[in-house]
C-alpha cells in the first residue's frame, strides 16, 4: 500500500471513528445493541426476562462508555435503590389517581388463580420491558437529541417517537398513540430531566405497567391477566376501551400534573440544555 492510500484509509478510519462517537452514532449503536438484547430475551420467560434486563444495562454501560465516551451517571449503583423507589412511588399514584377519576366505569372482579404466582411473573416481565425501554428512550435517544437540539426538542421528538411506537399495539388508535405520547412520552422525559437519573425513571415505568396490569386492564393494549379482572363499562373516553386505561384522558391529565412542576424543577437545577440551532 502506498502512502496516498495509506493517507486515505486512515482517513476514512477517523471519519468512521468521528461517526460513530457522534450523538446519532452511539444513540443507533446503542439502540441495535439493546434493541437485540430484548429481542432475544422477549419470550416472556421470568428468568430469561431478568437476563434480557442485567444484559441491556451492559449494553448501554459499554455503549457510552467506549463509543460515545462519556461517564455514566445516570445508571450509578449509588442512590439506584432509592431513586427506583420514588420513581415507583409516582407510578402508583399516577395509576391510583387515574382509576380514581373513573373508577366507576369500570367493574371489577377476583380473578382465578394463584395471586403470587401472578404478581411474581408480572414484575419480572414488567421490569424487562421498563428497562429496556427506557434505556433506549430516555437514555440513548433523548440524550442524544439533547445534544443536537436541546432538551426542549429532545422531549419533544422522544415523546412523538414512543406514542407512534405503540400505534403498532393490539387496538391501538391515532388517539391511543397521541395519549401515550403526552402521558408517558412527556412524563417519563420529565421524569429523567428532573433527576438525571434512569433508575428513577425505569421505577416510574416499572410501577405503572404493574399496577395496570395487576388490576387486570390491558396494558397498551396488551391483554393482562391480573390480580383482578377489570371490565369497562363506560364510554372509550374514560376507560381507554380496548386499549386500556392508557387511553383515557384521565392519566393524560394526572401525568401533565406531574410533569409540570418536575420540568419547573428540573429548569431551576440547571438539568435543561438550552435550543441549539443546528
Amino acid at each position: 500500500m502506498d502512502a496516498e492510500a495509506a493517507e486515505r484509509t486512515d482517513h476514512e478510519i477517523g471519519r468512521f471513528h468521528r461517526v460513530l462517537r457522534s450523538p446519532l452514532g452511539w444513540m443507533l449503536v446503542g439502540t441495535v445493541g439493546i434493541g437485540g438484547v430484548s429481542a432475544l430475551s422477549s419470550s416472556g420467560h421470568p428468568v430469561l426476562a431478568v437476563v434480557g434486563a442485567v444484559a441491556a444495562v451492559a449494553v448501554y454501560w459499554v455503549v457510552m462508555r467506549y463509543v460515545a465516551r462519556r461517564s455514566v451517571p445516570e445508571i450509578a449503583p449509588r442512590r439506584a435503590v432509592s431513586h427506583a423507589a420514588i420513581g415507583s412511588a409516582l407510578g402508583v399514584v399516577l395509576i391510583a389517581a387515574s382509576v380514581l377519576m373513573v373508577i366507576t366505569e369500570f367493574s371489577f372482579t377476583r380473578s382465578s388463580g394463584g395471586s403470587t404466582a401472578i404478581v411474581a411473573s408480572m414484575v419480572v416481565v414488567q421490569l424487562w420491558a421498563a428497562v429496556t425501554e427506557e434505556l433506549i428512550f430516555r437514555g440513548l435517544v433523548l440524550q442524544a437529541l439533547e445534544r443536537l437540539w436541546g432538551s426542549g426538542m429532545a422531549l419533544a421528538i422522544t415523546a412523538v417517537l414512543f406514542g407512534l411506537l405503540h400505534l403498532a399495539n393490539p387496538g391501538a388508535t391515532v388517539w391511543s398513540s397521541f395519549a401515550i405520547a403526552v402521558e408517558a412520552g412527556v412524563l417519563l422525559g420529565a421524569a429523567f430531566l428532573w433527576r438525571r437519573n434512569l433508575w428513577l425513571v425505569i421505577g416510574l415505568h416499572f410501577a405503572w405497567n404493574t399496577s395496570v396490569a395487576l388490576l387486570g386492564i390491558p396494558v397498551s393494549g396488551h391483554e393482562a391477566v391480573g390480580v383482578l379482572t377489570a371490565q369497562p363499562t363506560g364510554p372509550d373516553l374514560l376507560t381507554g376501551g380496548i386499549f386500556g386505561i392508557e387511553a383515557s384522558i384521565a392519566p393524560i391529565v394526572v401525568s401533565l400534573l406531574l410533569a409540570t412542576p418536575m420540568l419547573i424543577a428540573a429548569r431551576r437545577r440547571g438539568n435543561l440544555a438550552p435550543w441549539r440551532h443546528r
